[in-house]
């Protein structure tokens, strides 16, 4: 295919992250002979387009449409019971296979869809947000949400593929675009400096999905998280630091109870995090104020109220990634060396949080 980029996942289950333009006009390469049945799961906004791509694939497969609700709405153990009906209903086997079209919320659901039936069924993961593309689809995590917090219930489960077309971002509201650079900004700190010189330069450029610029800070980002999670599948040590600002970020999105876009919670726990390496000693002030004006320049929040720590602190204490009773934040040295703070004590943690703190 003209123009297109493969960046390889390596490791037990190696598949590849295809980027281009018209990419889900071939995904029948993707799905392989084997295959029968296809359930294609996808939010109300991409209903044409998985209509679609459904009459696309009936000369080929059965196709089926499982339509979920927006965002972390999906990400519910009923909506995916509902998944689960559609797919037992109509005889899916081991051998069939499930493609998740959508925004990160959609791809983290159909993975945990995909992992949980008849133990694991072929996965297609077709992002169609930014953060879906640089974040979700990219890696295994799959997942839904509970009632003490995000992502608690879920499976590590490789793709067969994730196929990034990018001609499905021309719709894409600004806000829902620019949300999503929260995760590329986080992956410019974490390992790819250039991503943010990119930004600085001209964060126009940068967020327009029609620039070459666009597609560089994409391309960088997701070869960053493929050589991350190649390493470190089941997070078990270097994959740690795709959290930096996550710990923070996943308690507001609980405290929001899920309103909050995930990129804009992210950016508020990034600078806090900065600001906690900072209290730490490990982080200069440069860098520091470098995180706030950046997220800055692309519209993304940096500040929380105050009043809501308790609530905050409670939150991250049920984290997935604290062990043994002890939170685990991940912050940096300096730019590209992220490293990881365990158990610091509670007042440094809310003496951080004051500088986010409105």
């Amino acid at each position: 295919m003209n123009n297109t980029t493969v960046i390889p996942v390596t490791g037990t289950d190696p598949y590849d992250v295809i980027i281009g333009h018209g990419l889900l006009g071939s995904l029948e390469e993707q799905l392989g002979s084997r295959v029968a049945k296809v359930l294609i799961v996808h939010p109300p906004t991409l209903g044409a387009r998985a209509v679609k791509l459904r009459e696309q694939l009936l000369a080929t497969y059965e196709v089926y449409l499982a339509e979920v609700p927006d965002a972390e709405d999906a990400k519910r153990i009923e909506v995916a019971s509902f998944c689960w009906q559609v797919m037992g209903q109509t005889d899916f086997t081991r051998t069939d296979a499930v493609i998740g079209l959508g925004g990160g919320a959609t791809t983290d659901l159909a993975g945990f869809v995909a992992a949980t039936w008849l133990r694991g069924v072929r996965l297609i993961q077709c992002p169609t947000s930014v953060a879906g593309i640089v974040d979700a689809a990219v890696g295994g995590k799959t997942g839904i949400n509970t009632a003490e917090g995000k992502n608690l219930v879920g499976s590590f489960y490789a793709p067969a593929a994730v196929v990034v077309d990018l001609d499905t971002l021309d719709t894409l509201p600004r806000n829902e675009i620019l949300a999503g650079f929260a995760e590329i900004v986080k992956c410019g700190f974490i390992g790819e400096p250039e991503i943010l010189d990119i930004i600085e330069a001209d964060p126009d450029r940068a967020t327009d999905p029609t620039t070459p610029e666009f597609r560089r800070v994409v391309e960088l980002s997701v070869a960053l998280k493929a050589r991350v999670v190649s390493e470190d599948f089941k997070e078990s040590g270097l994959r740690e630091i795709l959290n930096y600002g996550h710990t923070l970020g996943h308690a507001i999105e609980h405290a929001e109870r899920y309103r909050w876009r995930h990129g804009a919670a992210i950016s508020v726990g990034m600078v806090f995090a900065a600001e906690l390496g900072r209290i730490a000693g490990s982080l200069s002030d440069d860098v520091v104020d470098r995180h706030r004006a950046i997220l800055s320049s692309l519209t993304l929040p940096i500040d929380y109220p105050l009043g809501r720590w308790k609530t905050l602190l409670a939150t991250m204490q049920r984290d997935k990634k604290a062990r043994a009773g002890m939170m685990r934040f991940i912050v940096l040295d300096e730019v590209g060396k992220p490293t990881v703070l365990a158990g610091p004590d509670e007042t440094l943690l809310f003496a951080a949080y004051q500088e986010v703190g409105v």
